[in-house]
């Protein structure tokens, strides 16, 4: 949620005694749903707009290259080998690293491929009709997902607006901010509610007061919709700091030091020594680099790898990373598309189709898998159409309540009294002094303690401040208003 509704300013004069006010939890929810509301919302929608674009981009994707992704179903399919093989005569000045079948009739298999010239997670795919073994075309896939430029570009603008890396401090802080935002929002919506003699049940924070008008009905409008978002809001900030520079970082450790982290399956073969990268100069003594393979021998051996990891378990669409050094074996692994909610893993030994290691997405840590699926569930490939769907209209909402709130803090303004250009004015100073001090004392610990892991959080938190306290002081006036 946004701005929401804010109290009228306090005009009486310091030196008239006023009534010691009862401590409650509003007035710190008032102004730090205001402020963060006013400054970060921005971020905010621009998250949104670009992540209901993002939401939908994979049928996007399914649309816009129809030619390179489906063709007619066949009776047969052709081996693999011959797929593979087909696939590297168009590109046999790049080196072949992975392969992954044709996920369901009518699909292409693609033939990944090294290439230097493309940036980081970047491979060039070449697309094969697996009942033909003729290639229809080739492309840049980006990431674990297999992106096509459409998708990639639509996720790159989400993530960053196509600014790199300073870019994405955007969407850190508007990921952090929501934490602030939206429960504050909460407690003054469920505070208005019950205010409502005759309608204070809880259902009606998820419904809007027709009986309202004006500006009164926007704020219950703001209210319910702000309410219906909330849990998609809270999983989507928190998958999405993930992706972050600062908070990714401090979560990446945290889930390493606690064996949180993702498993893999190991690669190398019983016996054979770990396979180093040529040209350093760091090699441990005794360890040589491995010599590689004739790739027309590995493409031979594809059909046997498949058909091992399938009798083992990996049953779902996979793709199969090709060694390029002795004493290496295939990896097959389950791929992250719409309807995949595990990745089992196996290794094959190429040679002899014997499988020398598994790795059952029943053994990852809990808290691997629920990353897993909180990934996926935040790309929209969980659940396919209807996950797409729900994060369209989740930020939809998102962005309808945040304008809702910028409309009623416009509406507030107070220009024709004082000549003031801008929206509402600020609730009054003093809030955390007329907080409970249980929880005075829990938001500033919590406050550290989320600004020390999330720093982009509590540097912006610490500027909001300074900047609260410099206006404080310009604008102290005898009369004692804000």
């Amino acid at each position: 949620m946004s701005v929401t509704d804010v109290s009228p300013p306090d005009t009486s004069p310091d030196d008239v005694p006023t009534p010691t006010p009862r401590r409650t939890l509003q007035p710190l929810a008032l102004r730090l749903h205001f402020y963060a509301g006013l400054f970060v919302a921005p971020f905010i929608l621009i998250a949104a707009v670009t992540g209901a674009l993002y939401a939908i981009s994979p049928t996007l994707e399914a649309l816009t290259a129809k030619d390179l992704l489906r063709v007619p179903v066949g009776q047969t399919e052709a081996p693999l080998a011959e797929q593979v093989r087909n696939g590297v005569a168009v590109r046999p000045d790049l080196t072949l690293v992975a392969v992954a079948p044709a996920p369901t009739p009518g699909d292409t298999t693609r033939v990944l491929f090294a290439d230097p010239t493309l940036g980081e997670s970047e491979r060039r795919a070449v697309f094969v009709n697996p009942y033909t073994a003729e290639p229809v075309g080739d492309e840049v896939v980006y990431g674990s997902s297999g992106a096509l430029p459409l998708r990639t570009w639509i996720s790159q603008l989400h993530r960053h607006l196509h600014l790199g890396e300073p870019g994405r401090l955007y969407s850190e802080l508007a990921a952090s901010w929501l934490w602030v935002i939206v429960p504050a929002g909460l407690v003054l919506w469920i505070r208005r509610v019950r205010a409502r003699r005759a309608r204070n049940s809880a259902a009606w924070l998820l419904a809007p007061d027709s009986a309202q008008r004006g500006r009164n009905r926007q704020l219950t409008w703001h209210g319910a919709l702000g309410t219906w978002v909330l849990p998609m809001a809270l999983i989507l900030s928190a998958t999405g700091m993930t992706w972050s520079t600062y908070a990714g970082a401090n979560i990446d450790e945290l889930r390493a030091q606690l064996s949180w982290t993702t498993p893999a399956v190991s690669g190398t073969l019983p016996g054979a020594e770990p396979a180093h990268a040529p040209g350093g100069d760091h090699h441990p003594a005794g360890h040589a680099t491995a010599p590689a393979v004739d790739p027309a021998t590995r493409i031979t051996e594809l059909d046997a790898v498949l058909a091992a990891a399938r009798a083992d378990g990996v049953t779902q669409p996979a793709e199969i990373s090709v060694p390029s050094a002795a004493g290496q074996a295939f990896t097959v692994k389950e791929r992250r598309i719409p309807g995949t909610y595990s990745a089992d893993a196996v290794a094959v030994d190429g040679a002899t189709g014997q499988v020398t290691d598994r790795l059952p997405y029943a053994e990852w840590p809990l808290m691997a898998k629920l990353a897993n699926w909180g990934i996926q569930f935040h790309m929209g490939l969980m659940f396919g159409l209807v996950n797409q769907l729900l994060l369209l209209v989740s930020m939809v909402g998102l962005s309808t309540v945040i304008l809702l709130g910028y409309r009623m803090w416009w509406r507030r303004r107070p220009a024709r009294a004082t000549g003031r250009p801008l929206g509402g004015r600020a609730p009054r100073r003093g809030a955390l002094r007329s907080t409970p001090l249980p929880l005075a004392v829990a938001a500033v610990a919590a406050a550290l303690l989320v600004g020390w892991f999330v720093p982009l959080f509590g540097l912006s938190l610490l500027g909001f401040l300074a900047i609260d306290v410099l206006l404080g002081q310009f604008n102290r006036a005898p009369a004692g208003t804000d």
